[in-house]
């Protein structure tokens, strides 16, 4: 009988015990106690075997109150918004999200900044040009280049060309080719009309007349259409002939040419060239500028860098 007396007693202690750490550790997770008293506290409670146990569960619940006061200064807490994603607020590049209830710091790709949650290119970040997304903050990380990409991500200038540019991902990069006689504006990372791109030469061929037509040799149905001060190699519509008096597609006979029969194509060029007017590609436009003895377009290699500086 006394034994169970003392049992029963013995179960009421630890019942006690229990309710009184469990009250300190939910004191210690709100941070109304400091680790030093909770260990005071509980040595008191518990024998020492059984310290080792709440050693670990002491190191968990101060680590947890730590991630929660990872947040410095002015730092909006994710967990406490609708979206459960801010920007960080010192870093353009960097963004926090709440994740199991706690703030966690990411970096947006290389070469992107934060612009919101489901906003951007990839992962809410985007090309910081597109908005003021960096006004009054400083980037994290610096540029990983690669061939072509200044960063893993974005949309860079070509190397010798006015008309191409480079679109990275993920430091891959992809050519691209400015079309209808735009050239590649660095400024705007976009085609833009040649008088607005600063450090582009025009094309000799074109020095008369940025926007005109020049004749092609003897031809008389093909010709150069200047555009923007670039040439692209045209043919006239059918039946009709190129008049270097008027430089226009006009009725034959001229002073030059008869009335034609079908065209001849040109060598190098396809059916597919014929659409539209019947453009060449710009290699092809390029080796026929050589065979008419016209200079190459300017702007290659070392040159051209340095114009565009």
């Amino acid at each position: 009988k006394k034994k169970k007396k003392k049992k029963k007693k013995k179960k009421k202690k630890n019942k006690y015990q229990k309710k009184k750490l469990t009250a300190v550790l939910q004191n210690t997770k709100r941070g109304n106690t400091t680790s030093n008293q909770l260990a005071t506290n509980t040595s008191n409670m518990l024998p020492q075997h059984q310290m080792l146990t709440l050693a670990i569960a002491m190191l968990f619940v101060l680590a947890s109150g730590v991630a929660g006061q990872q947040l410095k200064g002015n730092q909006e807490d994710p967990c406490k918004v609708k979206g459960r994603v801010v920007g960080d607020e010192v870093y353009c590049d960097r963004y926090w999200e709440c994740v199991s209830n706690q703030p966690e710091l990411y970096d947006c790709p290389n070469g992107l900044v934060f612009a919101g949650k489901h906003r951007g290119v990839t992962e809410g970040c985007d090309y910081p040009w597109r908005a003021n997304y960096c006004e009054g903050k400083q980037l994290a990380n610096g540029p990983l280049s690669t061939e072509h990409c200044d960063w893993l991500y974005g949309i860079f200038g070509h190397e010798t060309s006015c008309t191409r540019y480079w679109t990275c991902w993920n430091g891959t990069a992809t050519e691209q080719l400015c079309i209808g006689g735009l050239l590649y504006n660095e400024n705007a990372h976009s085609c833009d009309w040649p008088e607005n791109v600063d450090g582009c030469q025009k094309h000799p061929l074109c020095n008369d007349d940025a926007n005109g037509n020049v004749p092609l040799g003897k031809s008389c149905n093909r010709y150069w259409q200047c555009q923007g001060g670039y040439p692209r190699l045209q043919r006239c519509p059918a039946m009709l002939v190129f008049d270097r008096h008027s430089l226009r597609c006009v009725v034959p006979p001229t002073e030059e040419c008869d009335i034609p029969t079908t065209p001849t194509p040109l060598d190098g060029e396809g059916e597919n060239n014929n659409v539209g007017g019947g453009q060449l590609s710009k290699d092809e436009q390029e080796r026929k500028l050589a065979n008419e003895g016209v200079p190459p377009l300017p702007l290659q290699g070392k040159n051209f860098q340095r114009a565009r500086n």
